[in-house]
């Protein structure tokens, strides 16, 4: 196991080829999330800087986690080729789309149907594990562009919104998450 506090090229290289990564939030109190993520939403800006742009969903765990306790893990494992687990602790900040630099850090990523918070995480520690419990996978294609993005595509902008009223303005344990102003 490797402990560091940034990214090098061979990690940076790692990160690049996943086809998929996976998120950890928890609040002081109540459940902690763990979400898969996909489709082309993460940037690596620097060796402790990375974002990542979430899709609409039935939750939004992640932002009212942050709201309450500014930290998040970020995982990623080789599911094929050389075995090995990459784990990005830090902190990291919301930007909803209501924030005023919303449009600015949207430009980092390919326009998606449904697009409802981006996350700027600051990495303090990264690990390395072996990763050889991890079963070899053979990645066929990603199922949001074809599935999710079109569900949100057709429900125009106003039906994202109220989508969002109804299924993303509180956690499962009933934290506001800062997606609709209040």
């Amino acid at each position: 196991m490797g402990i560091g506090t940034k990214l090098n090229g061979t990690l940076r290289g790692f990160i690049e080829r996943q086809q998929m990564f996976f998120v950890a939030t928890a609040a002081r109190d109540g459940r902690v999330n763990v979400s898969p993520k996909g489709m082309d939403s993460l940037r690596i800006l620097s060796d402790t800087r990375v974002m990542w742009l979430n899709v609409s969903g039935s939750g939004n765990e992640t932002a009212g986690h942050l709201r309450d306790v500014n930290r998040m893990t970020l995982m990623f494992c080789a599911f094929e080729g050389d075995a090995l687990i990459l784990r990005l602790y830090g902190t990291a900040r919301t930007i909803h789309p209501h924030d005023a630099d919303w449009g600015e850090m949207l430009t980092h990523f390919p326009a998606m149907a449904g697009s409802r918070n981006i996350f700027d995480m600051t990495v303090d520690q990264i690990q390395t594990s072996c990763g050889t419990g991890v079963p070899l996978m053979d990645y066929r294609a990603q199922r949001g562009p074809d599935e999710l993005l079109p569900y949100f595509d057709d429900m125009g902008e106003d039906g994202v919104r109220a989508y969002w009223a109804k299924k993303n303005t509180h956690t499962i344990d009933g934290q506001p998450t800062g997606l609709i102003p209040e």
